[in-house]
C-alpha cells in the first residue's frame, strides 16, 4: 500500500510547484532556514518536522497562509499587496513591482496569461511613448496626488525616462507570454475620458498635445488591431516572428470586465485584482482561482473570438473604437 503524503510533504511540493524551473527547492529552504541541504532534504521528506518559526518564514517567504495549508474551508480568502501612497517612491515601486510579476510569470515553462479588462490594458499604453507619458502623468498627479505635481500641466515633451524604461521592459515580458484578452465595446471610454477632463480643466500645455494623445490612441488601436490579426504579440515598431508569444482577443458584448488578471503557471494559478484605481491585490488560493478560470472560460465561450478569426467582427470592433477617437479629434478642429 502507498503512502499517502502528509501535510509536511504537501506543504513543500506547493513550494516547489510555484518556483521558477531554473531554481532549486533545496536550495531554496536551505538558504531561507540558514540549513544545510541535508537538513534541507530532510523536512522536505517529511522526515524532520518543520519548526514554527521555520514555517513562519516559509509562509512570509512564499505567501502561502496557514488556511491553504491545511485546505480549511471558510469564507475567507488571503490576499496580499501594497496600498497607494503620495510618497515620492511609490509610483516607482508600483512600476518595479509590476515588472517582477510578469519577470516571475516569465520564467515558468508553462505560463499563460488572462485578462477580464474593463478598462484598455495598462501595459498597452506602454507601446506608445505619448500615451505613455501622459498616463504616468494622470496617475501620478491625479490618482496618487502627488505634490510636486499639484500646480503643474501636462506636456507630451515631458520626460519620464526611469518610468519609460521600466515600461519597456514590462512590455518585452508581458510579449513573451500567452495571453487571452477579453475586451468590451467601452474599454477605451475611461481613456477618453481622462483627456477630455484634462482638457477642460486646463491641465495641458498646449491644445496641440490633446489632439496629439488622440492621434497616438489611434495609433495604439491601429497597433493592437494588427496583433489580433496576426494572433501573435510584438514590440511596437518592430516585427513579429515565429517565436513571438501567442495573443487570443475576445469581445465580451454583455459585461464590462473587472480588470483581474489570472495567471497559469506550471500546475499553480496566480490572480490579481486591480482596486481603487492604483493598488493590485494577489492570492495564489487554489480554491479563489480555480473559480475565477472557470468563470473565465464561461466568459470566453459566450464572447466572439477576434484574434486570427473573425476578420468580419474584429474590423467592426476596431473601427468602433478609431470612431469614438475621431469623434473627439473633429471636435478639437472645429473649436479652433
Amino acid at each position: 500500500m502507498e503512502n499517502t503524503p502528509g501535510v509536511q510533504q504537501l506543504f513543500f511540493q506547493h513550494i516547489k510547484s510555484s518556483l521558477p524551473q531554473h531554481l532549486s527547492l533545496v536550495d531554496e529552504i536551505a538558504e531561507l532556514l540558514n540549513i544545510s541541504n541535508d537538513s534541507a532534504y530532510r523536512r522536505i521528506r517529511g522526515e524532520k518536522p518543520v519548526a514554527f518559526d521555520e514555517l513562519r518564514i516559509l509562509c512570509l517567504h512564499f505567501k502561502i497562509s496557514l488556511d491553504q495549508l491545511f485546505h480549511l474551508q471558510s469564507d475567507s480568502f488571503i490576499f496580499s499587496g501594497k496600498l497607494s501612497d503620495n510618497t515620492s517612491n511609490f509610483f516607482d515601486e508600483w512600476m518595479k513591482d509590476v515588472l517582477q510579476k510578469y519577470s516571475y510569470i516569465c520564467s515558468f515553462e508553462k505560463k499563460h496569461l488572462y485578462f477580464i479588462s474593463k478598462d484598455l490594458p495598462f501595459q498597452s499604453f506602454f507601446q506608445v511613448p505619448e500615451l505613455a507619458r501622459f498616463k504616468f502623468f494622470l496617475w501620478m498627479r491625479t490618482f496618487l496626488r502627488y505634490e510636486d505635481l499639484r500646480n503643474k500641466k501636462f506636456s507630451i515633451a515631458d520626460q519620464y525616462e526611469t518610468y519609460e524604461a521600466t515600461g519597456k521592459k514590462i512590455i518585452q515580458a508581458y510579449n513573451k507570454i500567452p495571453t487571452t484578452e477579453i475586451w468590451n465595446y467601452e474599454c477605451i471610454n475611461s481613456t477618453i475620458r481622462q483627456i477630455e477632463f484634462y482638457k477642460e480643466a486646463n491641465f495641458f500645455q498646449s491644445k496641440n498635445d490633446v489632439f496629439v494623445l488622440y492621434t497616438k490612441l489611434e495609433e495604439l488601436i491601429t497597433f493592437i488591431e494588427m496583433q489580433a490579426e496576426a494572433g501573435k504579440k510584438w514590440t511596437n515598431g518592430e516585427t513579429p516572428n515565429l517565436s513571438s508569444a501567442d495573443y487570443n482577443l475576445y469581445i465580451d458584448e454583455l459585461s464590462l470586465g473587472s480588470n483581474t488578471v489570472l495567471a497559469e503557471i506550471n500546475n499553480s494559478k496566480l490572480c490579481f485584482l486591480n482596486h481603487s484605481i492604483m493598488n493590485i491585490i494577489g492570492t495564489s488560493d487554489e480554491r479563489f482561482n480555480n473559480y475565477i478560470y472557470e468563470r473565465t472560460l464561461n466568459i470566453i465561450q459566450k464572447s466572439t473570438q477576434i484574434s486570427k478569426v473573425g476578420e468580419k467582427a474584429r474590423s467592426r470592433f476596431f473601427n468602433s473604437l478609431r470612431e469614438k477617437v475621431d469623434r473627439r479629434k473633429s471636435a478639437l478642429k472645429s473649436a479652433v
